[in-house]
């Protein structure tokens, strides 16, 4: 019986249990043996949960793709920036715009925007000591930040001395393209990108600010208006490329080999004496 019950559990999902109990007949004396089955369902098996959709915030950052979306338009303002280098047309369009803001409508100089493309930048520590956090801790964020910086100042900065692009006002040969706008839109998506799970109107903030400082370069008789342009897509990129990356040199060159193998490496921007660069650090 025991066997019979045993079999029965595998093939019906039942728990069978059995108890004896003898008993004498009232007539005969005899003893009868009477065998009580209980049955006793098994717990319900779950089926194997198999998620209908991937959650993608959930892989790991390192391993995410290169987000081609993501530069399509940065890469189309550079791409501007570079045929009015050389294009009759928008040359011609931003003499237009130049007459129309500086020699017909002459005003003094305003400096709002040598301050202005820092505010994006600023403005994200300073809602995380308010208490609104945004998307990393102070250490990660600041060295997404200073790539940022580095990639687009060493962008703009490059090409100023290759493009040899003379000033509205014929200051110098720097003009292409925008420094100023560059850094101001590097920041705003920095902001934008901190801020972006929290409320769209963060980034809003950050690219009203940036985009008044490329309106001031041109207001201010500095730059063409394809230099502004250019300007920010240099600087949307430059921070973009610095998300994607971090991530990347975290797993090759930080937490992942310290936590392994008890030694960990370093991998940080550095400024000195007006050069900017990358500092290798490893601990064995």
């Amino acid at each position: 019986m025991k066997r019979l019950a045993t079999v029965l559990t595998l093939l019906t999902g039942v728990c069978l249990s059995t108890r004896s109990q003898d008993l004498s007949h009232p007539l005969t004396g005899s003893m009868d043996t009477i065998r009580e089955v209980s049955v006793t369902p098994l717990p319900v098996m779950r089926a194997d949960t198999i998620p209908s959709r991937v959650d993608w915030h959930h892989i790991d950052a390192y391993r995410k793709p290169f987000p081609y979306q993501s530069f399509i338009l940065p890469a189309a303002f550079v791409a501007y920036g570079f045929t009015a280098l050389h294009n009759n047309n928008l040359q011609h369009l931003n003499s237009k715009v130049r007459e129309e803001v500086w020699m017909e409508n002459p005003h003094p100089l305003m400096h709002a925007d040598n301050y202005l493309m820092f505010v994006p930048a600023l403005a994200v520590y300073g809602l995380n000591a308010a208490g609104i956090h945004g998307q990393h801790n102070f250490k990660d964020r600041t060295m997404i930040l200073l790539m940022s910086q580095l990639f687009a100042n060493g962008a703009v900065f490059s090409l100023k001395g290759a493009t040899h692009e003379l000033r509205p006002d014929g200051s110098d040969y720097q003009s292409f393209p925008s420094g100023h706008t560059a850094e101001a839109f590097a920041n705003a998506e920095f902001m934008r990108m901190e801020y972006k799970d929290v409320s769209p109107f963060y980034g809003l903030a950050g690219y009203a600010v940036a985009t008044a400082t490329g309106m001031l370069r041109v207001y201010n008789n500095k730059h063409w208006m394809s230099d502004v342009v250019a300007g920010a897509g240099f600087g949307i990129a430059s921070t973009q490329l610095a998300y994607w990356l971090y991530p990347k040199m975290q797993h090759w060159f930080g937490k992942d080999k310290r936590k392994s193998s008890g030694s960990g490496s370093v991998l940080m921007p550095t400024y000195q004496n007006g050069s900017i660069g990358l500092s290798f650090a490893h601990h064995f």
